[in-house]
């Protein structure tokens, strides 16, 4: 029977998604007939680790679901397993990687990627603790329905179950090789909380969203990128299926409703950039350049906003996520742009991923000259001031952290690449270790 892993990185309260989440694993193993295993990534303090548990177990008890609920006492210790096999240059180094004491997108999914693979899964679907199902007719509309349909199978099978096919796959001749993405977006709020400065300084939102657009792009450019910045799928309610087969635009999908194939996420991590927002999606970015074929459909989930980013500390900790994703834009805009040039070279002969190619491009990245940087971070600061109150607290948070802010972008690149050299060993590691915790069959 094959193994596939939905997983739900956490480090805030919601037993409500992932009573959700169980009832999507139950979907998937009765519909489908495989056993899903069920992650929940736990960071969350004691009294929701305990709700959350409670959850996990419940989610257990359905067929074919097996649940495994980890704090990051238990990721820590499978880790440190791990590490002590590969035996990477430095191993305190890879554990920080993998298990960073800030908040990091990418390490927490990279952490669900090893677990995936010392549990035998063919598969691994990301979900957000911030989000929840829609509803058609009464019954919740399930991603993982279309993952598990044509992930893994070859593009020229699936041709005749899509409602669309795009010239990419076929015309590229990856006729044969399998789908290693399927993915949708959110509907409702924007996946960044930039709302109140939206509703507050329109003009102001535009200029700080606008400060992701690289530095030569014109007016009527990054115009366009503010407009569709952030928002998903928009607002629309899901009526109808509608699946896409081709190189999937890395835009219209969202990390709180991927799946990738084990082929992809075996053969290269996400950047474990800390209190950096997007850091997670250069998996997207990567596939789509290669021409690797995907499925993109609409069974978008549901985007919320969380009260903690909004005020305080919390607020100042958010933006600051928001300024280092723009910092790390210098270095992700030319990945980009080198992927599309190196197009097909990014795969061996047999269509897989090369890391060895992603390490050297990511490398490269690292000797780029800031001085773009320095004016986004001057920009950046310049606007949250005019506006005053938390802003303007923000805007001085960030003049003094500036020189650190400018380093860590670079360092991040680094420590990406680190990661990418040594995720092969990792990965092998991870297949013969196993995996303590709780476990509810």
């Amino acid at each position: 029977m094959d193994k596939i892993c939905l997983t739900l990185p956490t480090n805030r309260a919601c037993a409500g998604t992932i009573e959700a989440l169980g009832r999507e694993a139950a979907y998937g193993a009765r519909h489908f007939g495989v056993e899903v295993h069920l992650l929940v990534l736990d960071s969350a303090d004691r009294p929701s680790f305990a709700q959350h548990a409670r959850a996990v177990h419940a989610a257990g008890r359905a067929p074919g679901v097996v649940a495994h609920h980890l704090d990051e006492d238990g990721q820590r210790a499978f880790l440190r397993a791990v590490i002590d096999r590969a035996g990477p240059a430095e191993p305190g180094r890879t554990l920080d990687l993998m298990l960073p004491s800030a908040v990091s997108y990418g390490a927490c999914t990279n952490r669900a990627f090893l677990i995936a693979a010392a549990l035998g899964c063919r598969s691994v679907h990301r979900r957000d603790s911030d989000s929840r199902y829609q509803e058609l007719d009464g019954e919740p509309v399930f991603p993982i329905a279309h993952e598990l349909a044509f992930l893994g199978r070859k593009a020229a099978e699936v041709t005749a179950s899509v409602s669309e096919v795009t010239a990419g796959p076929l015309a590229a001749g990856h006729a044969d090789t399998q789908v290693a993405m399927v993915g949708a977006s959110f509907v409702g709020v924007p996946s960044v909380d930039l709302t109140d400065l939206q509703l507050r300084a329109p003009a102001v939102h535009r200029e700080v969203v606008g400060l992701w657009a690289p530095a030569a792009w014109s007016e009527q450019e990054r115009d366009r990128l503010v407009e569709e910045s952030f928002k998903g799928a928009g607002t629309e309610p899901f009526t109808r299926d509608h699946t896409v087969l081709g190189p999937v635009d890395p835009m219209r999908v969202d990390m709180c409703n991927i799946a990738f194939h084990h082929e992809v996420h075996e053969r290269v991590p996400l950047p474990p950039a800390t209190d950096t927002i997007g850091s997670d999606y250069f998996l997207f970015h990567l596939l789509y350049h290669a021409g690797l074929p995907g499925v993109l459909h609409n069974r978008h989930i549901v985007n919320f906003h969380t009260d903690e980013r909004k005020t305080g500390a919390g607020f100042t900790a958010y933006q600051t996520r928001y300024a280092k994703f723009l910092l790390s834009m210098l270095h992700f805009r030319f990945l980009h742009a080198r992927m599309a040039k190196e197009g097909a070279s990014l795969l061996d002969e047999s269509g897989r991923l090369r890391a060895e190619a992603v390490s050297e491009l990511v490398r490269e990245s690292t000797a780029l000259d800031d001085t773009e940087n320095v004016h986004r971070l001057e920009t950046l600061t310049r606007s949250y001031r005019t506006l005053g109150g938390a802003y303007a607290q923000t805007a001085e948070h960030l003049r003094r952290q500036a020189p650190q802010l400018l380093a860590r972008a670079r360092t991040d690149m680094e420590d990406f690449a680190r990661l990418v050299d040594d995720w092969p060993a990792l990965v092998d590691a991870a297949r013969t270790t196993p995996l303590h915790g709780k476990e509810r069959r």
